[in-house]
Formats: structure tokens, C-alpha cells, sequence
């Protein structure tokens, strides 16, 4: 693809920006904007939702994990398809079905049509978020100017989940079907933009073909791995379902390794995986939203369960950090510019780990100033800096033409993440449930969740580390040199 940018040396990022290179961030910030958004407006209205189709508990469960799982089970796929068929025409397809079922979701009258509305949403998602990213890392030139980019678009999809809450809370009280429908029309009008502005690309012109048996093992292995972590708790983590589930996912990825080494144009080309810098990416980024998803879902409960407080209220809280991320977007590429992705990943995980143990202090009549306050003000400064970070470290030192491989890896890492810590978390909370849902005994349930969630982005912190050590042996402050020497280091050739 010929970028509209030039590599030429420029006093200012900001100089090279067009009105056109904008459209195109904005369209592809859009649709981030509205994959965050949808997740986290659903949940706020489960209960109107159950209310008014008459749906059980373990129904209401798929109208959330309905779309985890197209959205978690179809990233790989999603991403290389990208690569292979064209960024923009992919891109522009997956965003038209979700303004569809975004439509649909919010005008059926049954419960089962309201789940499949919901999966054919999380599978567009599939393929417009690794699709959007790999346009930003081929129209923006690795270093200041992708950057910039990045820290722009991943703010917006955390703008759009903390937003989400507070959405959801408005248009809730009117009625749950607004909550469904507010995406429909902006993705129409994103739609409609993006076939104006978004660059056109050339499809890839492999020699090997496609991969047909890794796309259908790789889809295949990601849906049963969601579909089996969601359902864990409920089926229990012992249970032989559950177990043969996890066996059958190993005996899987397993065989797609295998078909993946020998396949002459692979799903994933397993050699990007001898990066250290592409790994850390990968288990960063699975370990910070794993743990930002625990803590949001035991928040949540603590203020609505124990506290009493309404959904708009409990949105509310959640908005400072929310503010922080969006007031941060044009200024963290700056910042990784100047100190690298290795240093901010590791400052990023030390601010989130700190803000979960204070939350540890909750009681039953917190003051919101001085105990929950601080703990959003450190979320905010965490996810401002480390998430942006993440999308960079993994897309910097990778060719053009898998992108789009990378993009779906980094994306499935975040929703595998997500669904495994957060079934982890509901766990540990169900084991020391009380047998009297007394406000205390609940609240002490939550405690060990809290604890969890503190644990893995401990544990985030830890498997950063190596890329700090990393970082201060090449004595490089800039991302796009230091990520690169760092992977030449480390890594084979692009081309294997």
C-alpha cells in the first residue's frame, strides 16, 4: 500500500497531519469507540433486559458472552483475513453488519434472537478491530507519527467503555433498547465516511494460498476456549464438562501449532512469537485488561449490591478515570516518544497494582473522596499510558503485510484475557459467598476478588520487567528504535 505520508524528517508530527489522514483516524477511532462502548453498556442493562423478555439468569449470561464470544473466538481469523482480502473492504464489510445487528438487537422481542444479535455483533467486532489497527500502523510510519495515532485510537476504546457506563445508565431509564440501538446509527455514519476516506489496499499476493485447516483449528480452538471459560463457573471448574472442554482446547492448538509450522502462508506465522518485545505485548496485554475487567465487575456489584447505589450513580464514579484517559489521547504519543513503551508498560502496571490494593480500604459507608476517588484517579493514569503503550510495542518492527495478523493477535490477547480473569475473579467470589447476604459477609466475599485482581497486574508488572532490562541495555528513550534493535535481537527474520 502507498501511504499518504512521506518518511521525510519534519519538525512536528502535527504539521503532516491532513484533513484526510484525521477523517481516516476518526472513522477507525469510531469504530473502537463503539466495540468498548457496546461491551460495557450491556451490562448495566441486564436487568430491564431480563425484566422485559422474561430471561433467567443463566439467559441473561449469553447476551453478554454471546458477543465475547464472536468477538474472542474470531479475532485470529479476523485479523489475517485483513491481511489477505483488504484492510479497507474488510473493514467496511464488518462495520456495516454491526450497524445491522446493532439495529436488530434493539427491535427483537425474543430473548434467543437478542443473543444471536449480539454474537453476529461480537463477530463483526472481530474483524473491524484488528482490521482499523492495521490501517493505523500502515498509513502512520513506525515512530512519532504512529504513536500519536495509537495513543488516540486505544484512549478512544477505553473512552468508550468507561463512557458506556454512564450511556448506559441515561438510556436506561427510558428504555433497555436505546442501549442497543445508540450504536446502529454512528456506525452508519462512520460507514458511510469511511468508504470516502479510508486508504485503499491491495489484497496480499501470497504464493502458499489460503490457510484453510489453521483458520478453521484456530477459530475453532478460541470459540471452545471462551465458550468453556465463560461457562466454567456456572458448569463448575472441576466438572468433567469443563475439564474434557480445556483438554479438547489443548488437543487443538496443539494440532494448529503443527499445521501452522508446515503451512507455506500460516494464520499466524508462530517465528513474530520469537520476539520478546511482541511477547511481552501479548501477555501485557492479556494481563491488564484481565485485571481492569475483574476489578470493574466486583466495582460494580460492590456499589449497586452493597452500597445501594443506582446505575447512573455507579457510572458516575467510574468517570474520572474515564476523563483522564480521554484528556490524555493527543498526549501520550508524545510521552512514549520520549521515554519508550518498555518504561511506561512497567510505570502503567505499578499505578493500576497500587490502585487496586487501595481499594482494599472499601467499607460499608466509604467517603467516595477519600477511598474510591484515588483508586479511579491511579485507573485513569494507569490505562492512559500502558494500554497505548501495549498497541505500540506490539505493531512496532512488524512488516506491512501481517499487520493484520499481529492486530487480531493483540486484540484475541485482550479478550482471552479478559474472559479468563474475569471467570477466575467470579470464582473466587462464589467460593466465599455467604450462606446470609448480609451487606458485611457480602462485601468480605469481594475482598478476596479484590486481592486476585491486585495479583495478576502484580503479576503484568512482573513479566514487564524483562523489557525495562531490555530497554536500558540499547540506552534508547526513542520506541521505534529501541522496540526495533531490541527485536532484531531477539527475533528470526520476518520472513521465515
Amino acid at each position: 500500500m502507498t501511504s499518504p505520508l512521506t518518511t521525510s524528517a519534519v519538525p512536528s508530527p502535527a504539521a503532516r497531519w491532513t484533513p484526510r489522514l484525521w477523517g481516516t483516524l476518526l472513522v477507525l477511532c469510531a469504530a473502537m469507540f463503539l466495540d468498548a462502548l457496546d461491551v460495557s453498556m450491556v451490562g448495566v442493562a441486564l436487568p430491564s433486559i431480563g425484566d422485559d423478555l422474561h430471561l433467567s439468569t443463566s439467559a441473561l449470561q449469553w447476551v453478554v458472552s454471546g458477543y465475547i464470544l464472536g468477538y474472542g473466538g474470531l479475532l485470529l481469523l479476523g485479523g489475517r483475513t485483513a491481511d489477505l482480502l483488504g484492510r479497507r473492504q474488510v473493514f467496511l464489510v464488518a462495520l456495516g453488519v454491526f450497524a445491522v445487528a446493532s439495529l436488530l438487537g434493539g427491535l427483537v422481542d425474543s430473548g434467543p434472537l437478542l443473543i444471536a444479535s449480539r454474537f453476529i455483533k461480537g463477530l463483526s467486532a472481530a474483524f473491524t478491530a484488528p482490521a482499523g489497527l492495521s490501517i493505523i500502523t500502515t498509513t502512520f510510519p513506525e515512530g512519532p507519527l504512529r504513536n500519536r495515532a495509537l495513543s488516540i485510537y486505544t484512549t478512544c476504546g477505553a473512552t468508550g467503555y468507561s463512557m458506556g457506563l454512564v450511556f448506559s445508565g441515561l438510556l436506561t431509564e427510558a428504555s433497555w433498547r436505546f442501549t442497543m440501538l445508540l450504536p446502529a446509527p454512528v456506525a452508519l455514519v462512520a460507514l458511510l465516511v469511511g468508504m470516502k476516506l479510508l486508504p485503499r489496499t491491495e489484497r496480499e499476493r501470497g504464493q502458499g494460498g489460503y490457510d484453510v485447516p489453521g483458520a478453521v483449528l484456530g477459530t475453532a480452538s478460541m470459540l471452545l476456549l471462551v465458550f468453556t471459560v465463560v461457562q466454567a463457573p456456572e458448569a463448575g471448574w472441576a466438572s468433567a464438562r469443563t475439564i474434557l472442554s480445556f483438554v479438547a482446547v489443548a488437543v487443538m492448538l496443539a494440532v494448529f501449532v503443527l499445521v501452522e509450522l508446515r503451512s507455506p502462508s500460516p494464520l499466524i506465522r508462530l517465528g513474530v512469537l520469537r520476539s520478546g518485545p511482541q511477547v511481552r505485548a501479548q501477555l501485557g496485554a492479556l494481563t491488564f485488561v484481565g485485571s481492569y475487567i475483574g476489578f470493574q465487575f466486583l466495582v460494580t456489584l460492590y456499589m449497586q449490591q452493597v452500597l445501594g447505589w443506582s446505575a447512573l450513580h455507579t457510572a458516575l464514579a467510574f468517570l474520572p478515570a474515564g476523563a483522564l484517559v480521554a484528556l490524555s489521547a493527543t498526549k501520550v504519543g508524545t510521552v512514549i516518544d520520549r521515554f519508550g513503551t518498555p518504561r511506561l508498560i512497567v510505570l502503567g502496571f505499578i499505578v493500576m497494582a497500587t490502585g487496586y490494593a487501595l481499594f482494599l480500604r472499601i467499607d460499608l459507608n466509604p467517603v467516595y473522596a477519600a477511598v474510591i476517588l484515588p483508586t479511579m484517579l491511579l485507573v485513569g493514569v494507569g490505562f492512559a499510558v500502558t494500554f497505548p503503550s501495549l498497541n505500540v510495542q506490539a505493531t512496532n518492527g512488524v512488516e506491512e503485510h501481517e499487520q493484520g495478523m499481529v492486530s487480531g493477535l493483540l486484540n484475541t490477547s485482550v479478550q482471552v484475557g479478559g474472559a479468563i480473569f474475569l471467570a477466575v475473579v467470579t470464582a473466587v467470589v462464589t467460593a466465599h459467598a455467604p450462606e446470609k447476604a448480609t451487606p458485611q459477609a457480602v462485601l468480605d466475599s469481594y475482598r478476596p476478588g479484590l486481592v486476585v485482581v491486585t495479583f495478576i497486574a502484580v503479576a503484568g508488572l512482573l513479566l514487564s520487567l524483562g523489557g525495562l532490562r531490555r530497554s536500558r541495555q540499547g540506552q534508547s528513550v526513542v520506541v521505534a528504535k529501541s522496540t526495533v534493535r531490541e527485536a532484531d535481537a531477539e527475533r528470526v527474520p520476518v520472513r521465515d
